[in-house]
């Protein structure tokens, strides 16, 4: 499943073929078609890759005290991957983009439920920060959105210091959010 996930966010869904998933994994052609009988089951299992290493990524970060750490820490966590995103972008992202290119829908919809994942995560975050209603939806969107624009842009471009700006612009402006955040109940202005 993770060679798949590499293969398919490097090569693209239609330049994969099963036999180079067979290569990145190191087995033979025959196991993959034993797991997976179409390329739509093996999208299927990179999807479920990207939702696992997204859930297990987010629980390291709930551990953080602060939901203003664990902001900036998924915006350093992007900047650390700055280089993939240059030469081959978000991995859920282009995959997204990728699938909703196909007439026959369905598959290209669970790639939009692995982004809300980040979406629903980044509005808790929010909503945690104090930020009053509606704005944790909003806030969250323009998040993620601001990841989105610049690993296409990166990658687009190819130039891995576009995360780095950007990510420094995010951190900025979740710093900005953090210093109007409303006080606390009970507490005093």
């Amino acid at each position: 499943m993770t060679a798949a996930a590499d293969v398919l966010h490097r090569q693209g869904v239609e330049r994969t073929t099963i036999a180079d998933i067979a290569e990145a994994a190191d087995v033979p052609v025959g196991n993959v078609y034993y797991y997976f009988k179409t390329k739509d089951e093996l999208v299927q299992a990179a999807l479920a890759t990207h939702s696992e290493h997204f859930a297990a990524l987010t629980a390291e970060l709930d551990e953080l005290p602060d939901p203003l750490e664990r902001l900036k820490a998924m915006v350093g966590t992007w900047i650390d991957q700055r280089d993939v995103a240059a030469r081959y972008g978000c991995p859920t992202g282009t995959l997204a983009a990728e699938l909703d290119k196909r007439a026959d829908g369905g598959i290209d919809l669970e790639a939009g439920e692995v982004i809300k994942l980040a979406l629903n995560w980044a509005e808790r975050q929010f909503r945690e920060l104090g930020r009053p209603e509606p704005e944790p939806a909003d806030l969250a969107l323009t998040l993620i959105s601001g990841y989105q624009g610049m690993s296409l842009m990166a990658n687009a471009l190819r130039d891995p210091e576009i995360m780095t700006r950007e990510g420094s612009r995010l951190n900025r402006w979740l710093d900005a959010l953090a210093a109007d955040r409303p006080p606390a109940p009970g507490r005093s202005v």
